[in-house]
């Protein structure tokens, strides 16, 4: 195991233990990720006690289908698939979905093909969704496709940890 993997382990870890103090439940939508959100957290033992489970929406229409995406988000006059408004949805479709307290979702661009100019390789965006708020964040991740996915479940479970012991 690598000293990234055991990062990611470590983090998925240290977010069970917080959820799981809280009373909540996470459920994941991921795109750019393909699951692997899913799989740092289910590889904690006694995930089960916390995570409810986890869509992957590749495609535009598994978005709308699966999470509720409005269509107009993902057509050629919308942001597109990776962007702040359908991350929102996707984080909220999963949270209503999946009846937990906490959803994250990603979309982005891992490369290496794919990127324009308002989206190079490397972006992602992110969105965690809690009753009553949910949170945005765009990031440009330096690296190959293997880095930029890395990186993108690093911060996502970072980003969890902040919100289940946040007391607000």
């Amino acid at each position: 195991m690598s000293a990234t993997d055991r990062k990611l382990e470590g983090l998925a870890a240290k977010l069970g233990r917080a959820l799981h103090a809280r009373g909540w439940h996470l459920a994941t939508a991921e795109s750019c990720t393909g699951g692997w959100i899913a799989k740092a957290v289910t590889d904690v033992g006694g995930a089960s006690r916390w995570f409810e489970g986890g869509v992957v929406t590749y495609s535009n229409a598994a978005k709308t289908n699966l999470l509720a995406v409005p269509p107009g988000l993902l057509s050629r006059k919308g942001p597109g698939a990776v962007s702040q408004a359908t991350v929102r949805a996707m984080a909220e479709g999963a949270r209503a979905g999946f009846g937990v307290e906490v959803a994250v979702a990603v979309s982005g661009v891992a490369g290496p093909d794919g990127g324009t100019k308002k989206k190079p390789v490397g972006t992602v965006w992110f969105a965690w969704a809690t009753a009553g708020r949910t949170l945005t964040e765009r990031h440009v991740f330096a690296g190959n496709r293997a880095a930029v996915r890395r990186a993108t479940v690093a911060l996502a479970l970072e980003r969890l940890i902040e919100l289940a012991a946040d007391d607000d």
